[in-house]
C-alpha cells in the first residue's frame, strides 16, 4: 500500500496563523507536530511503501524539511505547478506510482485532518484495502456525531461483507441545510464525507478515463515529461495548466458503479475553522475555555484564545475567538469565524503582505524575521541551520549590515571570503556579490541591517543557489 498525502491549499479560514506561504497543513496546531507530521506518524505500525506527497512549488521545501525532521523517507515529493483540485492531483500520483511497472493500493489522505483514535483508523485502513483489493473505489464515512452543516454527506447502500464493515455507497449528497443534516444524523444511513479515499492505482485510472477522459489525457502528458530536482518530482506546468479543474467526488466517485464506503469513528475532524479547535481541544478549562500560550481570563465562557508572543487578557466574553500573532490579531465570534474568509479576501485584494507572509518568513536554509523598519532601512532577525548556504547574490538598491549574535558565519563578500563570530560584524555594499553560510553544527543567528532606497525581497539577483531558485 502506498500513501497519497495531499498537501495543498491555503487554509484561509485558520487566518493569521495560516497564510497563503505557510498553510494549515504546515502548523503545530493540536500537538507538537504539524498537521502534515502527524498524518505521516499516523500511519505507523502499518505495512506501508514511503508516501507520495503531492504540494504547492511554493511549499516544496515547507514538505521536504518537515519529512527531514521526521527522517522520513518519501515516495515522491510531486510538485503541482497549479491548483487543479483532487481529480488531477490524484491522477499524478496514481501515474507516478506506477513507473516502476507497479500498481499498488493507493491510500489518498488529506494532510491537514485531525483523527485521535489511531487504532480504529487502522482497522478501517484494513477493511477498505479488502474491498480496494477486489477492484472497489472506497471512501471513509464519517460516523456522524452531530448535524453538521458543513459538511457533505454519503448515504450507505448494501451491505458487501458479513462483517459490516463495508457499504456500497448509494447516494453523494451535498453539504444540507440544518433542518437536513438532522434528518441525515436521525436515520443513521448517512456520513459524514471525509475527502480520504482508497482504491488501486489502476482502478481509479479506469475509471477516470472513463468519466473524465481530458483530465487523464492532460495528466498523461504532463507527467511523461516528469523531471527530479533534489527530492523533488516537477511536471511540464504548461501542460498541467490545461487540465480541466475538478474534485475526484464529482469526476469519479458520484460516477463509478463500483464505490464503496468504510465507516470510520475515531474522532475525525477536518480542523476547517477556529471553531473546530475549540470543538476539539481536550485541555478545556471548568468553563469550556481552550487556551494556548501566556493567557489570563476572567469571567470568560466558551473561547478559545492562542497567544503566539504576548500575553492576551480577555475580560467578560462568551463564544470568543482571539489568535495572536507577531503581526496580526484575530478577534472574532466563535460562531461566525467562517467570515475570515471575508477579511482574507480584503487582505488579496489590498495586496498586503498579512495574506501571503507572517512576520517570520521560512526558507530552505532557515528563516528570516522582520523585527523593524522605517523609510529607507529595515531590520531582520536572520537564523540559518547548521550546513546550509543562502544563494550567491547581490542587490541593486541596498546595503546590509551583518552582526552575528551566536554561531559562527562564512561570509563571502566581492572577492574575499572570511569567517565572522559572535559579536563580530560585517557590511556589504550595494552591487556587491555575496553570500552566507554556516558551516557550523549549530544554528547561525544574526541581525541584519538594510539600508537604501528599495528593500523589497525582489531586488535579489541570484548567481547560484543549491536550492534550484536561479534566475534564467
Amino acid at each position: 500500500m502506498k500513501p497519497v498525502i495531499m498537501a495543498g491549499g491555503s487554509g484561509s479560514r485558520l487566518w493569521p496563523k495560516s497564510r497563503a506561504a505557510l498553510p494549515k497543513q504546515f502548523l503545530a496546531l493540536t500537538n507538537e507536530q504539524t498537521m502534515l507530521q502527524n498524518t505521516i506518524s499516523r500511519l505507523d505500525g502499518l505495512d506501508m511503501e514511503p508516501a507520495i506527497v503531492i504540494c504547492n512549488e511554493a511549499h516544496r521545501f515547507l514538505v521536504a524539511e518537515q519529512l527531514r525532521q521526521q527522517e522520513r523517507q518519501n515516495g515522491g515529493i510531486l510538485l503541482e505547478p497549479v491548483g487543479r483540485n483532487t481529480a488531477p492531483a490524484i491522477a499524478l500520483a496514481a501515474l507516478h506510482a506506477q513507473l516502476g511497472g507497479e500498481d499498488p493500493v493507493l491510500l489518498v489522505l488529506a494532510a491537514d485532518h485531525l483523527i485521535k483514535d489511531s487504532s480504529a483508523f487502522h482497522k478501517a485502513i484494513g477493511h477498505a484495502q479488502e474491498l480496494a483489493e477486489q477492484g472497489k473505489l472506497v471512501t471513509f464515512g464519517i460516523v456522524p456525531d452531530s448535524p453538521h452543516t458543513g459538511y457533505g454527506y454519503i448515504r450507505k447502500g448494501e451491505q458487501l461483507d458479513q462483517a459490516e464493515t463495508g457499504f456500497s455507497v448509494s447516494q453523494f449528497v451535498e453539504k444540507p441545510d440544518l433542518a437536513t443534516a438532522k434528518k441525515y444524523v436521525d436515520n443513521g444511513d448517512y456520513f459524514w464525507n471525509s475527502g480520504m479515499f482508497m482504491f488501486k492505482a489502476s482502478r481509479y485510472l479506469e475509471e477516470l478515463e472513463k468519466f473524465a477522459p481530458d483530465i487523464l489525457s492532460v495528466c498523461k502528458q504532463a507527467i511523461s515529461a516528469e523531471s527530479h530536482d533534489l527530492d523533488f518530482v516537477r511536471i511540464d506546468a504548461e501542460i498541467f495548466a490545461s487540465c480541466p479543474d475538478d474534485s475526484v467526488d464529482y469526476a469519479v466517485m458520484e460516477k463509478t458503479q463500483d464505490a464503496a464506503m468504510v465507516p470510520l469513528d475515531a474522532g475525525w475532524n477536518d480542523v476547517g475553522s477556529w471553531s473546530s479547535l475549540w470543538e476539539t481541544a481536550e485541555n478545556k478549562d471548568k468553563k469550556g475555555n481552550a487556551t494556548v500560550g501566556d493567557v489570563m481570563l476572567c469571567n470568560v465562557n466558551n473561547s478559545y484564545i492562542n497567544a503566539e508572543q504576548r500575553l492576551i487578557a480577555v475580560v467578560g466574553l462568551d463564544d470568543v475567538v482571539v489568535v495572536e500573532t507577531k503581526d496580526a490579531i484575530l478577534v472574532a465570534n466563535r460562531h461566525k469565524v467562517q467570515d475570515i474568509k471575508t477579511i482574507v479576501n480584503e487582505l488579496k485584494a489590498q495586496n498586503r503582505p498579512e495574506f501571503e507572509f507572517h512576520r517570520e518568513v521560512f526558507r530552505p536554509w532557515g528563516s528570516y524575521d522582520s523585527i523593524d523598519n522605517g523609510e529607507r532601512f529595515q531590520v531582520k532577525r536572520i537564523t540559518v541551520n547548521p550546513g546550509e548556504k543562502l544563494s550567491v547574490q547581490m542587490h541593486h538598491h541596498r546595503a546590509e549590515h551583518w552582526i552575528v549574535v551566536s554561531g559562527t558565519a562564512k561570509v563571502t563578500n566581492g572577492e574575499e571570503t572570511f569567517l565572522v563570530t559572535e559579536n563580530e560584524s560585517t557590511y556589504i555594499p550595494i552591487g556587491v556579490i555575496h553570500a552566507l553560510e554556516n558551516p557550523g553544527k549549530v544554528p547561525l543567528e544574526l541581525i541584519e541591517v538594510q539600508s537604501g532606497s528599495y528593500l523589497g525581497e525582489d531586488d535579489i539577483v541570484r548567481f547560484s543557489d543549491r536550492y534550484g531558485r536561479t534566475e534564467g
